[in-house]
C-alpha cells in the first residue's frame, strides 16, 4: 500500500501560481506550500504577491514572488523562469489569475473585449507555453488552468467572461492531447460560487463597503443553488488543485473539474 503522504505530498516539487495575492490564488499557494512545494507567487499586485510569499516563508516554506501582467508574454516568461532560476525547475503551474467583465454582449466594446481576452485567454496560454519546456525537461508536470462555473450556467450580463472561460476549457482539452506524450497533464477547474473579492465586487458600495443585508441575500441565493446548501471558500478550490498537482491524479488529464456544491447537477 502506498503512503498517502507521499502520494498527495509535493516535497521536492516546484509550483508557479498566478493570481496569488488574494482569493483562490492565495489559497492555492498556501496549500501547495503546506504540501511541501517551493512556490513562485505571481500577481499584478506585486506587493500582494510578496505578502503571500512572505507568509509562506515565515511558515517554513520556500517561496518567492513576482509582479506580473499575464497579458504580457515577456512578464509571464519571466515569472515562470523564476521557478528554474530560484528552485531548479518547474513541476506545477496554476493559471489562476483572470479578470471579470460585467455588461451585455450587445453593448460590448472593442477595448473591453481586447483586454479581457488578453488576460483570460492569452494570459492562460502564455503561462502554459512558458511551462511546457521546463516541465518536459523534468519528465513531466501538471498544468492547472482556471475556467469557471459560468461555462455551465449562462448569466445575462456576464457573457464576455463566460466565453473567455469556455475558451480556457477548450484550451485545456486540446493541450492535454498535445503534451501528454511528454508526461504533462493538463486539467482545469470550473469553480462554483466561491466567496472572494472577485465575487463580492458587485456588492460594493461607492465607498468600498459592503452592505450586510445585500451580502446575506447574495449568500442565500448562492446557497439555494447547491443541493447541500453551501457556498464555497477559496480553500475548497485549493484542495482540488492539490489533488490535480499531486501524484494522486496521475491518471487524470484533459478534464474540467467542478467544485461547485452540486450547483450544476441535472442541468
Amino acid at each position: 500500500m502506498q503512503d498517502l503522504n507521499s502520494v498527495f505530498g509535493l516535497e521536492g516539487k516546484v509550483a508557479v501560481v498566478t493570481g496569488g495575492a488574494s482569493g483562490i490564488g492565495e489559497s492555492v499557494a498556501e496549500v501547495l506550500a503546506q504540501a511541501g512545494a517551493s512556490v513562485v507567487v505571481g500577481d499584478l499586485n506585486a506587493e500582494g504577491a510578496e505578502a503571500t510569499a512572505k507568509r509562506l516563508r515565515e511558515s517554513g516554506a520556500e517561496a518567492v514572488a513576482g509582479g506580473v501582467d499575464i497579458a504580457n508574454r515577456e512578464e509571464v516568461n519571466a515569472l515562470v523562469g523564476l521557478a528554474e532560476s530560484e528552485f531548479g525547475g518547474l513541476d506545477v503551474l496554476c493559471n489562476v489569475a483572470g479578470m471579470p467583465h460585467d455588461g451585455t454582449l450587445e453593448e460590448l466594446n472593442d477595448s473591453d473585449f481586447d483586454r479581457v481576452v488578453s488576460v483570460n485567454i492569452r494570459g492562460t496560454l502564455y503561462g502554459c507555453q512558458a511551462a511546457i519546456p521546463l516541465m518536459a525537461a523534468r519528465g513531466g508536470g501538471s498544468i492547472i488552468n482556471v475556467s469557471s462555473g459560468a461555462i455551465d450556467l449562462p448569466v445575462a450580463g456576464f457573457g464576455l467572461y463566460s466565453l473567455t472561460k469556455a475558451a480556457v476549457a477548450q484550451m485545456t482539452h486540446t493541450l492535454a492531447q498535445e503534451v501528454g506524450d511528454r508526461g504533462i497533464r493538463v486539467n482545469a477547474l470550473a469553480p462554483g460560487a466561491t466567496i472572494t473579492n472577485f465575487t463580492k465586487r458587485r456588492l460594493k458600495q461607492p465607498d468600498g463597503s459592503i452592505n450586510s443585508e445585500d451580502f446575506d441575500q447574495f449568500i442565500g441565493s448562492m446557497e439555494s443553488m447547491s443541493p447541500i446548501g453551501r457556498v464555497g471558500e477559496s480553500v475548497d478550490q485549493a484542495w482540488l488543485v492539490l489533488y490535480l498537482a499531486s501524484e494522486a491524479s496521475r491518471f487524470c488529464t484533459g478534464q474540467i473539474w467542478r467544485a461547485n456544491g452540486g450547483a450544476t447537477t441535472g442541468r
